[in-house]
């Protein structure tokens, strides 16, 4: 499991929040503020997991839908969808983010030595984009490793397809010139 700020009795505070019919969690020690749904600027050209930019108080943050790398269905947003704001640790740079979530649900606590890897068979998500899953209010509930997905984004991956071994390198072309 990816390690995680812990309080002295060794549980990880954690933001629950739902995602399709999924329950996910993120460490709340990397949620700066949750806000309800703005006015999105679509970026042209750019990959459905990062399609555009918000303003959160006048800081201009790329707006990620985490369907895309997880492979699951896009759905319209509904009364309850909220932009999660986070410090996400990517090539060891924190970078401020906007991730899409259906409902963010409660900040809760919950011990490592609960959680377990994601089974190499049967598992419904990518198993490098999950580092672990646990049980929340009698519910499972899956961490993903968003360093993971925020890397092999910038790596060129787009949520297309899937990735085996190592990151495939993307090297942008220059267009040729007449």
């Amino acid at each position: 499991m990816t390690t995680h700020p812990q309080d002295t009795d060794g549980n990880v505070d954690l933001v629950t929040f739902r995602l399709g019919g999924e329950i996910c969690a993120v460490p709340a020690s990397q949620l700066r503020e949750v806000l309800e749904p703005v006015a999105m600027t679509r970026v042209p050209g750019a990959a459905e997991f990062v399609a555009g930019l918000i303003n959160v108080r006048g800081t201009v943050v790329p707006l990620s839908d985490l369907r895309v790398p997880l492979g699951m269905p896009r759905e319209p947003a509904g009364e309850h969808a909220r932009i999660m704001v986070m410090d996400i640790p990517v090539s060891g740079q924190s970078c401020v983010v906007g991730i899409l979530a259906d409902a963010v649900h409660e900040v809760t606590r919950l011990d490592p030595e609960k959680c377990e890897q994601v089974p190499t068979v049967g598992a419904r998500w990518p198993q490098r984009f999950v580092s672990a899953v646990g049980r929340w209010k009698g519910d499972l509930v899956t961490l993903p490793d968003l360093a993971t997905i925020f890397e092999d984004f910038l790596d060129g991956f787009d949520g297309r397809t899937t990735l085996t071994g190592a990151r495939r390198a993307t090297k942008i072309q220059e267009p040729e010139r007449a």
